[in-house]
Parts: C-alpha cells; sequence; structure tokens
C-alpha cells in the first residue's frame, strides 16, 4: 500500500495546512508526522511559541481534514541529533515505510536543521518527494505566526478566515471574583495552559462549550480595571441569558467569533452594567441567539 508521509509541526491545521493534506490525499494512505514539544521549547524555551491548539486537538484537526493516521514523534536533544541522512533511514524509511513524502517548501530537518525540502527530494530511498510552495491569503504566506499575530492583535475573525474555523481556548472552569454573577451576569472563568495563544485585551462574541452544550456568549480578556486590587489576565465567558449553570471544573472551550471592542475601565457599576448590556445584545446579534430579556 501507497503511505504518503506528510510531515511538519501542523500547529492550527490552517488553511495552509489543509492543502498540504489535500495534496498528500492524492498519493494514497496519509500519515501525517508532527513532533511534540515545539522544538523551540528545546533549544529556546525563551522564545516558545504560543500553540493555537493543544496536542490532542491538532491530532483531530488532521484527522478531521484527511490525515488516515498521525505519528507524534516525542522531539528531544536526542532525536534533534540526527542527521538528515539518520532521519530519513531510521524515521521515513524503517518506521514509516515511506513511499511518498510531502513538505512544504520551507521544511527543515535534521541536525541545525541540515536538511531542507530538495535535499530531501534528492534523496533515492524508495519514496518521491513533493514540495508544495505555502498557499497565500491576501498576498501573504499563511503561517502559524502570521496566525497568532492577528491573535495577540484582537484580530478574530481574520484569524478565523486563515484557520477555517473560530480560534478557541481549551481549559477547566475555575474559581473567580465572582464579580459577574453578584451584577446578574455569571461567567466561566477558564484556567488555560501557559502556552495558550490568548486574544488582546478586549470584549469579544463567540461560544462557551460545555459537555454538549453550545452556548453563544459574551467573552471578556483583560484584568477587570474597574474593580479595585491587581490581578492577572482572566479569560471569562458569559452563557447569554443562562444564570444557573455550575460549571466549575468542567472542561470549556471558549471560541472567538467577533471583537466588540476594547477593554474599559468605568466610572461606576450603572455605566458598567449598561455597557454589558450592549454587549450582550450585539453578540446576541451576531450569533443569531434570540434573547429573553
Amino acid at each position: 500500500m501507497n503511505n504518503c508521509v506528510l510531515i511538519g509541526i501542523f500547529d492550527g491545521v490552517h488553511a495552509g495546512h489543509q492543502e498540504l493534506l489535500l495534496r498528500a490525499k492524492s498519493h494514497g494512505k496519509v500519515s501525517a508526522l508532527t513532533f511534540y514539544p515545539h522544538p523551540t521549547q528545546i533549544f529556546a524555551p525563551e522564545r516558545t511559541a504560543m500553540q493555537l491548539l493543544p496536542l490532542e486537538d491538532r491530532v483531530r484537526q488532521l484527522k478531521l481534514h484527511g490525515a488516515d493516521e498521525v505519528v507524534v514523534m516525542d522531539f528531544t536533544e536526542e532525536f534533534a541529533a540526527l542527521s538528515p541522512d539518520e532521519f530519513i533511514d531510521e524515521v521515513l524509511v524503517k518506521k514509516l515505510a515511506a513511499t511518498h513524502v510531502v513538505v512544504g517548501e520551507n521544511f527543515t530537518f535534521g541536525h541545525k536543521a541540515e536538511g531542507t525540502a530538495h535535499y530531501l527530494q534528492g534523496v533515492k530511498k524508495g519514496f518521491k518527494t513533493t514540495i508544495v510552495k505555502l498557499s497565500e491569503n491576501r498576498g501573504n504566506p499563511i503561517s502559524s505566526t502570521r496566525i497568532r499575530g492577528l491573535i495577540f492583535d484582537g484580530e478574530v475573525e481574520r484569524a478565523g478566515e486563515l484557520l477555517t474555523r473560530n480560534h478557541y481556548l481549551v481549559g477547566p472552569v475555575v474559581h473567580g471574583e465572582k464579580r459577574g454573577r453578584a451584577i446578574g451576569y455569571p461567567t466561566a472563568n477558564i484556567g488555560l495552559d501557559a502556552l495558550a495563544c490568548i486574544p488582546a485585551d478586549g470584549v469579544y462574541a463567540g461560544w462557551l462549550t460545555v459537555a454538549k452544550n453550545r452556548w453563544p456568549a459574551a467573552i471578556s480578556i483583560g484584568t477587570n480595571p474597574t474593580f479595585p486590587g491587581v490581578r492577572g489576565r482572566q479569560v471569562e465567558a458569559y452563557a447569554l441569558d443562562q444564570t444557573d449553570l455550575d460549571l466549575y471544573e468542567e472542561s470549556a472551550i471558549i471560541e472567538f467569533g467577533w471583537r466588540l471592542r476594547d477593554t474599559l475601565k468605568f466610572e461606576s457599576i450603572d455605566s458598567l452594567l449598561i455597557q454589558i448590556k450592549e454587549d450582550c445584545d450585539k453578540a446576541a446579534e451576531l450569533t443569531g441567539f434570540t434573547r429573553v430579556n
């Protein structure tokens, strides 16, 4: 059986990665080879990029977009020390029995990234190599780095266009200060991994999902400057018109559909409540939700 090996980090499994998967699919069974943790976590942890997707979601998205299997290799210093030829022999030939390999044009591998896509293409080891030019959007290559930049700037709609889905965060619902509950807008505060790719501070419209429930939501990111005290950044979502939910310790997904506004400091609770109602009304309009009040 033909076994096409597609190689990459695939953070986000964005539109460019999906093009690679489509190309690989034309050469037979697709084995997506990815690595964890990201190489920078081994060699330059201070420069480690935030993750667009947790590993298990990366695997799920790869399969959703055409991979027949996903092989996750531990990226260790020992693995990184393999020469390009050792990587080819040990991984592509012996472990994966590749008959075809598909990589992006910027792909590098082996010790000190000495192997390139064109080097791989010239190897005679029983497989052929296809090099795919990076997909572009509005004249610029689609890349995980570009998408992270959009998210950090709060441009979640543009990021979603390149991801072909809403950017989302996953984490347990944790206890917060419970101020939202006190003012009639109870929020689910999400505990996040240190590498979670969090959008810029502000208010967003999107969805909150817990188990089989997916509620339209108004989402706040920031430090709640209206209230006294010093606190870290919080990501919290109010499921529109849901006031009696008990979600603590449940795993939650927060999807970002639209950015509504910047974080503001209000002079009074009354002015804050007026703005929250406007935010919720706008979130309802964007998500197609009919409010009960």
